[in-house]
């Protein structure tokens, strides 16, 4: 079973149902889960070929209306997120330099059903070794979005951080010998990605076809990899994958992708 998947199933029996009423809020907390999992590929740092390290604290910035459904439940809602950081770091054989802790804030610029998430690495206490030390919560803010600096031992982020770590320590996708099925779900229907590249449009040469005024003739293309993609094709309205307007994004299991006014479900599976 996925972590994704995991994730989802505690919080469904969490406190009698007290969740439930989280659900129906725009933001889904899988969605705020699978995003988590993408901070921690977008920013992993190899150390060696036995060591890779990945943000350990993050901040999830909500719109008004979805904080105020989700910070009753913060306290709870971030234990659960932090243990599914865990778990994803475990299996792709990921480190952290201390403590996970997730933690809700409002953002004002942020509408209904989007939200923007920010992290780093935190070393565990000043106690440690030198070489782990770092700022604590209150350093001063600099750069990106005014969060503070990597601790300065912390080795500099590369420019085009790896999504996995290269060679069998640190290796990110499929064990040796096994095969990932890749397919997208539009309106219960399911569309197999069999090769490298999936394009979605409106227009009759696309490889999916949506029947949308808001999308584009060639508005977007899925690239299959480890992990895999999606890609803007300079479309007029854009796209918005798991809650966040972007122009590319790294996909997993269960990634929703909006495109116009159709929702589109990314699905993978091994075997």
């Amino acid at each position: 079973m996925g972590v994704l998947k995991r994730f989802e199933q505690r919080l469904e029996g969490l406190v009698n149902g007290t969740f439930a009423k989280v659900f129906k809020s725009e933001v889904q907390p899988v969605e705020i889960a699978g995003a988590l999992q993408r901070e921690c590929d977008n920013n992993a740092t190899i150390w060696n070929r036995e060591r890779t390290v990945v943000p350990n604290d993050f901040i999830v910035e909500l719109s008004p209306p979805d904080f105020e459904r989700l910070s009753p439940y913060s306290g709870q809602l971030g234990d659960e997120l932090a243990s599914m950081v865990r778990d994803y770091a475990k299996q792709q054989r990921y480190t952290f330099m201390g403590p996970i802790k997730v933690h809700l804030e409002k953002a004002e610029d942020l509408d209904t059903g989007l939200y923007r998430v920010r992290s780093r690495t935190l070393a565990a206490s000043t106690s440690q070794s030198q070489a782990q030390r770092g700022p604590g919560p209150s350093a001063p803010a600099s750069g990106g979005y005014g969060y503070p600096p990597r601790p300065a031992s912390a080795p500099p982020t590369p420019s085009a951080p790896p999504s996995y770590a290269p060679g069998p320590a640190g290796a990110a996708g499929p064990l040796p010998g096994t095969e990932t099925r890749r397919w997208i779900e539009i309106n219960g229907n399911r569309h197999q990605i069999s090769g490298p590249t999936l394009v979605l449009g409106r227009s009759t040469e696309a490889d999916v076809r949506i029947d949308d005024p808001g999308v584009s003739r060639r508005h977007c293309e899925i690239r299959a990899g480890n992990p895999s993609s999606i890609q803007d094709l300079g479309s007029t309205n854009g796209i918005v994958v798991d809650g966040q307007h972007t122009s590319r994004a790294t996909l997993r299991d269960g990634s929703r992708i909006v495109v116009g006014s159709t929702t589109i479900i990314y699905r993978q599976a091994e075997g």
